[in-house]
C-alpha cells in the first residue's frame, strides 16, 4: 500500500477528531444560545450517539458487500452537512435541528469507524507494521488541533456560528484529500496462501465448535474493553468543560484548555505507546491503560479545585489512550475473519457513545459531573480485570522493534 491511500485513512481519522473537538470546545456556549438545562443537553448529546450507533450497525453488514470505500466516503462527508446544520441552528435556538446535525456527524463518524478501523487493521497484518494506533493516534491529533483552535476562538469569543462554519470548512479540504486518495486494500478476511495453511494446520488440531466457542468468548471479553474505553473517551469529550463550568464554576476558555489537555495526553500516548506494547505485550499493556486512566478519573471524582481537575483529565487521556486501537487490533488478529470481529467489538465501543451522555447527563443532574464520573470509572475496572483478553501470543512477529 503506498502512502497516500493510508494517509487518506489517517486525514479521515484526523477530520473526525477535528470534528469532534470543534464542537465540544463549544459546548458550553451553545447549551446557553439553547437554554438548555444539563438533563436536557444529554438528550441534545444523544443525537449524536444515536446517529453514531445506527451508523456503526449499518456498516457492520456493508463492510463485506461494498467494502470499505463507500463507508469512508459517507462518513467524510455527513459530518461536514452536520456541523454546518449545528452552526446555523444552535444561534437559532432549535434544539430539535442541533440534534439533527449531531445525529448526522455521529452516523457519518459511525460509518466512518468501521471502514477506518477494518481497512487499518487489515494494513496492519499485511504489512506487519502499527496501523491502528497510528489511526487512533491521528483522531487525537485532530482533537488537540480542534481544540487549540477552540480555546482562541472561545477567548476571542468568536460566535459559535463563525467558529463551526471554519471547522466545517477544514473538514471539507481533509474529506476531499481522503476521497482523492483513498485506494483501500481487498477486504478484509482475505490472507495469503501461507496464512489459509497454517490456519487449516490449525483446525487439525483444533474441533470446529471448540474454536468458535473460544472465539466468541475472547471477543466477548474484548469487547468489554471497547465499551469501557469508548466510554471513558466519550464521557471526557462530552462532559469535561461543562464539568469545568458547572461543579467548578471556571470560565468557559477553562473548560475547552482541560479538554484540549486530555486530547494532548491521549495523542502522546498513542504516538508513543507502541514500544510499550513491544515489550510488554497488548494484554498487560491494556490492564496498565485501565489502572492508569482509573486513577485519573477517580482523581476527577474527587477534585477539590480545577488545577487538580486538569491535571486528572491528563492522567485520564494518557491512561486510556492505548486501550481502544489495541482491543481493535486484538480483535482483528484472526486469518480469516478479522472484518467481522473488528465490527462487533466496535460496535460494543459505540453502544457506549450511545448511553454515554445521556446516562451521564441524568446522573449528573441529580448529583454533580464529577459524582456521574463513577460510571466510566466502575467500567474501566472491569476493563482491568479482562485485560488478557487482548493479549497476542507473537505480538513481536506482528510489531517489530
Amino acid at each position: 500500500m503506498t502512502r497516500h491511500p493510508r494517509g487518506a485513512l489517517f486525514a479521515t481519522s484526523t477530520m473526525t477528531g477535528f470534528g469532534i473537538a470543534t464542537w465540544v470546545t463549544r459546548t458550553p456556549a451553545i447549551r446557553d444560545e439553547l437554554g438548555a438545562s444539563i438533563e436536557a443537553m444529554g438528550l441534545v448529546l444523544l443525537g449524536l450517539s444515536i446517529g453514531s450507533m445506527i451508523g456503526i450497525l449499518g456498516a457492520g453488514a456493508l463492510v463485506r458487500r461494498l467494502g470499505t470505500r463507500p463507508l469512508i466516503l459517507l462518513g467524510g462527508a455527513l459530518p461536514v452537512v452536520g456541523m454546518v446544520l449545528v452552526a446555523l441552528l444552535a444561534p437559532a435556538q432549535a434544539p430539535a435541528g442541533v440534534w439533527a446535525g449531531l445525529f448526522l456527524i455521529g452516523f457519518g463518524s459511525g460509518v466512518a469507524e468501521i471502514g477506518l478501523n477494518v481497512e487499518a487493521a487489515a494494513v496492519e497484518r499485511r504489512i506487519g507494521r502499527p496501523v491502528v494506533p497510528v489511526l487512533h493516534a491521528c483522531f487525537s491529533l485532530g482533537t488537540v488541533v480542534g481544540g487549540v483552535v477552540g480555546i482562541a476562538m472561545t477567548a476571542a469569543r468568536t460566535p459559535v456560528v463563525v467558529h463551526l462554519l471554519v471547522g466545517a470548512a477544514v473538514m471539507a479540504a481533509l474529506a476531499a484529500f481522503a476521497a482523492l486518495n483513498l485506494q483501500p486494500l481487498p477486504r478484509a478476511g482475505v490472507q495469503t496462501e501461507g496464512a489459509d495453511t497454517a490456519d487449516a494446520a490449525g483446525a487439525s488440531r483444533v474441533t470446529t465448535a471448540t474454536r468458535r466457542s473460544v472465539i466468541t468468548v475472547q471477543l466477548a471479553l474484548i469487547a468489554v474493553i471497547t465499551l469501557a474505553m469508548a466510554f471513558a473517551e466519550g464521557a471526557a469529550s462530552d462532559w469535561l468543560p461543562l464539568l469545568m463550568t458547572t461543579d467548578h464554576d471556571a470560565p468557559e476558555a477553562v473548560g475547552s484548555l482541560v479538554f484540549t489537555g486530555f486530547a494532548l495526553a491521549m495523542l502522546i500516548g498513542r504516538s508513543a505507546g507502541t514500544p510499550l506494547v513491544t515489550r510488554l505485550g497488548r494484554g498487560p499493556v491494556v490492564r496498565l491503560c485501565a489502572a492508569v486512566g482509573g486513577i485519573g478519573v477517580l482523581l476527577v471524582v474527587v477534585s477539590p479545585s480545577p488545577v487538580v481537575t486538569a491535571i486528572a483529565a491528563a492522567v485520564w487521556g494518557l491512561g486510556i489512550a492505548l486501550g481502544f486501537p489495541l482491543a481493535i487490533s486484538a480483535a482483528g488478529d484472526h486469518p480469516t475473519d478479522g472484518d467481522r470481529r473488528v465490527s462487533v467489538v466496535a460496535t460494543a465501543g459505540y453502544i457506549a457513545f450511545l448511553v454515554g451522555p445521556p446516562l451521564l447527563g441524568f446522573v449528573g443532574e441529580h448529583l454533580g459531573l464529577q459524582a456521574a464520573m463513577l460510571v466510566p470509572l466502575v467500567l474501566l475496572v472491569a476493563a482491568f480485570v479482562v485485560a488478557p483478553a487482548a493479549r497476542d501470543a507473537d505480538l513481536r512477529r506482528t510489531v517489530p522493534t
